[in-house]
């Protein structure tokens, strides 16, 4: 009897060898397929612990639990998994290793049917990571999304659904990518989401009626754009440091009934960039209550853009708060509504009531800028002395000022109290953390300069009126 105990310890011994030296105990994907067929309809399949190799197709609806201790090896070749049926759920699972041919697409994982719950997994040198098409009404919770080691433009998508309608894209974490991508797909819930160093964060194409919330698109090409999709809710995402060649933390083009509220776009290239959105007649558009500020261009639009209401924004410190392709203007759209407008940093009016609203309109002006939009060489003299000199010449002669491209009727004279989601630290690694170093240096020489010059009179004596703008 004491024999037959000492073999059987023996052989769990050297079956837990690979595990005590560090080593991945490797199987086949052949050993979860039987488990898979051996299981009844429904049931819960744990799978032991190891690194199974090869690709796996699952036609039988099941929940495969991995509990965080297995990993699928697709070993360089293909699809890693395939769904072929719906209500099938995969969790706690490491899935790596998908082929990378782009005409066949491989993807850490596809589904064919749905609904699928997809959740807790961790997905790794794939090309594309998640695909379904079409498999609607599934779950996409809480996976971490790596894509290969490629160019922009050789990637595959992070995410990407197709005829998918229904589903719920919730805490997933993405990185590396091309885009998070929906295809006619509608009533999504898309939230919770981190994209970063990918092209576009969210992508959305023919697909209506979702809701964008508490989102983090973080130093991608583009954060979020909207291709002819129609009842969009964006809110309370946080866009920040998108600085590709197009550079928007929002695009619209051709979109009807979009509502963007409470979202802080930050040291993107392009805050906000509108192209024909809305698209019909008969419809609007909200943008309210965002924070858009040390963008290179606050607001960006094509001049054809109409009836979208601008409202309790506050646009700081861009380089450019508002600007319009071409030398079209913005007067089919109202930057005030009932009895506000919105906070522009640059505003030189006064509020003398103190009720915070400026005392007469902000309807900003350049005829610099008005001439670089017919000849964007002139770029080369931006913030220049001549530049100044052209804005100086507008001032002394009116009749060269063009006509403002916008005009907010009742500007805030105090930043509005806004609901965001952001964190202050993300700023520090973006590009205004070297403009700030470069303030601090200069101002720091400036004082130490002043501290070396004679004393000067106080600014009372000089007869100067101090002011401060609230």
């Amino acid at each position: 009897m004491r024999i037959v105990q000492f073999i059987a310890g023996l052989c769990v011994f050297l079956a837990l060898v690979p595990v005590l030296e560090g080593q991945e105990v490797r199987r086949s994907v052949d050993e979860i397929a039987r488990l898979i067929e051996m299981s009844e309809l429904g049931s819960t399949v744990v799978i032991p612990p190891g690194v199974y190799e090869g690709n796996l197709r699952i036609d039988r609806s099941v929940v495969l639990d991995g509990r965080g201790l297995v990993t699928i090896d697709g070993l360089g070749k293909g699809t890693v998994v395939q769904i072929k049926v719906g209500d099938v759920t995969l969790r706690g699972l490491t899935i790596r290793g998908s082929g990378s041919t782009v005409d066949q697409e491989p993807a850490g994982v596809r589904a064919f049917a749905g609904p699928v719950v997809l959740e807790d997994n961790h997905f790794e040198d794939v090309y594309f990571g998640i695909d379904l098409r079409p498999a609607a009404d599934s779950v996409v919770r809480n996976n971490t999304v790596i894509g290969k080691v490629l160019k922009m433009g050789r990637r595959g998508d992070g995410v990407r659904l197709w005829w998918s309608s229904g589903s719920v894209i919730e805490g997933n974490v993405v990185d590396g990518v091309r885009d998070m991508v929906f295809w006619y797909s509608e009533d999504l819930i898309i939230k919770g989401n981190r994209v970063t160093n990918s092209r576009y964060g969210l992508h959305f194409m023919y697909s209506h009626n979702t809701v964008l919330l508490e989102n983090e698109l973080h130093k991608n090409s583009v954060g979020i754009y909207l291709m002819y999709s129609n009842d969009i809710h964006l809110i309370h995402n946080s866009i920040v440091n998108n600085r590709g060649t197009s550079g928007y933390g929002i695009g619209l083009k051709d979109c009807d009934a979009i509502v963007v509220e409470n979202n802080a776009l930050l040291a993107n290239r392009v805050g906000m960039y509108i192209d024909n959105s809305p698209s019909s007649v008969d419809s609007f558009g909200i943008i309210r209550g965002n924070k858009v500020a040390f963008n290179e261009i606050g607001l960006l639009s094509t001049p054809i853009t109409h009836d979208n209401v601008i409202t309790k924004n506050a646009f700081i410190e861009n380089e450019e708060q508002v600007a319009v392709h071409g030398r079209g203007r913005l007067m089919l759209n109202a930057f005030s509504d009932d009895d506000v407008g919105n906070f522009w940093s640059n505003y030189s009016g006064f509020d003398q009531d103190n009720d915070g609203v400026g005392d007469f309109p902000h309807a900003p002006k350049s005829l610099f800028r008005s001439l670089l939009a017919r000849q964007p060489n002139l770029g080369i003299f931006l913030h220049s002395p001549a530049q100044q000199a052209v804005e100086l010449t507008a001032r002394a002669f009116p009749e060269l000022s063009p006509e403002p491209i916008f005009i907010d009727y009742l500007p805030m004279t105090r930043p509005p109290k806004l609901d965001l989601l952001v964190r202050s630290q993300e700023l520090s690694r973006g590009p205004i953390l070297g403009v700030a170093i470069g303030l601090i240096l200069i101002s720091s020489i400036g004082i130490v300069g002043v501290a070396r010059q004679p004393s000067l009179p106080k600014v009372q004596e000089l007869g100067v009126e101090q002011r401060m703008i609230s």
